[in-house]
């Protein structure tokens, strides 16, 4: 299946949590890093996640924030750092490339976001995304 969505990181299921509609799935990616992503209980039967599946966590470009550094009292559990790679800017927006252990991130984010928080490739930053933004897919 091909997919619009540009942020796609292998993992492994470490832990599912269900409830009566939604469920919480944590995340052990490629790289290391843990995350974890809010789904319905639907779609943990449907896919059949359990702890030891290979999943890809998949994030649309427009649901990741940057951070320049890692981010206290905050209800975003996400935090993966990683390194600008690349910038590119229009008029008002730009694509934000980050490299991060075991792959890639893409951040689309205002021009002035850019400006304000002084990115560019080389800088050091802190990807951050909700649990509910967050798709699962078979890896």
């Amino acid at each position: 299946m091909s997919l619009s969505m540009r942020n796609q990181l292998p993992g492994t299921v470490t832990s599912v949590t269900t409830g009566e509609a939604m469920a919480t799935v944590k995340v052990r990616l490629d790289g290391g890093q843990d995350v974890t992503a809010a789904i319905t209980a639907d779609a943990v039967k449907d896919l059949r996640l359990g702890e030891g599946a290979a999943v890809r966590i998949l994030v649309k470009s427009t649901e990741v924030a940057l951070a320049t550094g890692p981010v206290d009292g905050l209800s975003i559990r996400n935090q993966i750092p990683g390194t600008v790679s690349e910038v590119s800017a229009g008029a008002a927006m730009a694509s934000v490339k980050v490299a991060v252990e075991g792959g890639s991130l893409t951040a689309a984010v205002t021009k002035d976001a850019v400006a304000d928080l002084g990115l560019a490739a080389g800088a050091s930053v802190v990807a951050l995304v909700k649990a509910t933004e967050i798709s699962l897919a078979h890896a």
